[in-house]
């Protein structure tokens, strides 16, 4: 045990005086005691600059790092729409794009904002896609995509729910998960078409049903929302959308303009019709609705590593992928560059040669410009916003969708006037 006596009248240091092992007691010298107070001065910073490193540095580790595009955007127009969901682990993009859709218009209609249940939709397509793959003997598409016309023709069948009533979330998961399910379904119908029994049995249908309802959930007959209680489909009355008010655009020139014919596309399993028209009616048709004040829902193809997800901006350059270096790619979607001139010949080969499929769908909100003057549509996505440039939308420029698009969904009301007139003559 160590004591210290000290001069009060000046406040320095006298002496030590040190009690050691044989009891005996040894006086230090105020030079030596000078020395330990250093090192312990020295051990003190020390100590301290160890815990300031060591700590977690919560606040910088949880900043973004500084993005390096080099655009910059000025908004002409931007539309109301519901928050960014996350479709996760489902192809169901049609279901989120097209009530993310329907979610706008409510919006639009004074009708205030909805949270609708993607998965209510999802719940009941897929035994018409069971139905549809059974009748034809495997020879057609089963899977989880669908397309607009699919959750509009549920609307007007089926009704809507709130997410709120309906997620279709498999117990205890937070994120939507299918691939256990699609797996599942898909072996069971392939089952049902080997048709080892020589005659199919109507089991087969409960049995789809039941494992729908295993991983997703049962659909209520009726409901509580907001103190009143409702059936799917008279929650859809109240709603006000009439699905007969939507029209389906697309151009390809494999089929005379002005004619409807159901599109060739593997997730067209319904024989959904679409009109088709120029690609410049195309995208009038997208610019007059925005204009107006209408959001459009668009499927098309994100397969090209122009779509750059980190980034949130979708381009066509001049130079082909491919031919670019390393470090050319490495830039690509981080700054403006010369882009394809899009003509009708070049998105059809892109479509007829696969460089154009059907891939996604997306809610198209609003309309921006570059610094150069470029011109691109603001897209809302479903894939969350982490890791998401703006915010989990999507920039794409006016080349990339005008090659890439593959068909719109619009109220008709957004229709420039001569095409509104033209169609309705059909």
């Amino acid at each position: 045990m160590s004591t210290t006596a000290e001069d009060r009248s000046t406040n320095r240091l006298v002496c030590v005086s040190t009690t050691v092992a044989d009891g005996n007691t040894r006086i230090e010298p105020k030079e030596r005691l000078s020395t330990m107070k250093t090192y312990r001065f020295i051990l003190a910073v020390w100590t301290v600059l160890l815990f300031v490193f060591a700590a977690p540095q919560t606040n910088l580790a949880d900043e973004e790092p500084e993005s390096e595009s080099e655009f910059e955007f000025t908004i002409v127009t931007q539309l109301d729409a519901c928050s960014v969901k996350h479709q996760a682990n489902t192809s169901t993009c049609w279901s989120f794009a097209t009530n993310s859709f329907l979610e706008s218009e409510l919006i639009r209609m004074g009708k205030g904002e909805f949270d609708l249940s993607e998965m209510f939709v999802v719940r009941h397509i897929y035994p018409r896609k069971a139905l549809n793959y059974v009748q034809r003997h495997g020879n057609t598409t089963f899977g989880a995509g669908s397309l607009s016309g699919d959750l509009l023709r549920t609307l007007a069948d089926h009704g809507a729910v709130p997410e709120s009533v309906y997620d279709g979330k498999f117990i205890g998961r937070s994120k939507h998960n299918h691939a256990e399910m699609d797996a599942v379904l898909t072996a069971m119908l392939d089952a049902v078409i080997a048709n080892k029994g020589k005659r199919l049995s109507p089991a087969w249908r409960d049995a789809i049903e039941g494992v729908l309802n295993a991983y997703i959930g049962r659909i209520p007959d009726s409901f509580e929302y907001e103190g009143k209680t409702y059936t799917p489909n008279s929650f859809a009355r109240t709603l006000g959308i009439q699905p007969t008010d939507y029209v389906e655009l697309t151009s390809f020139t494999h089929h005379p303009f002005d004619s409807i014919f159901a599109l060739e596309i593997p997730d067209n399993w319904a024989r959904n019709k679409y009109r088709n028209v120029s690609l410049a009616e195309l995208m009038g048709a997208l610019d007059s609705a925005l204009e107006k004040g209408y959001t459009v829902a668009g499927d098309g193809d994100v397969s090209e590593e122009e779509f750059n997800r980190k980034e949130g901006i979708a381009i066509l350059p001049l130079m082909d992928w491919d031919d670019k270096t390393e470090d050319e790619q490495e830039i690509t979607c981080k700054k403006p560059e010369s882009e394809k001139e899009v003509t009708p010949a070049l998105r059809q080969e892109y479509f007829e040669n696969y460089a154009t499929t059907d891939d996604h769908l997306m809610h198209i909100t609003g309309i921006a410009t570059d610094q150069n003057g470029t011109r691109y549509y603001i897209t809302k996505n479903s894939w969350g916003t982490k890791d998401r440039g703006h915010d989990g939308y999507i920039y794409m420029s006016e080349a990339y969708v005008r090659a890439k698009t593959v068909c719109i969904l619009l109220h008709r009301n957004a229709l420039p006037d001569n095409l509104s007139q033209r169609l309705a003559k059909q």
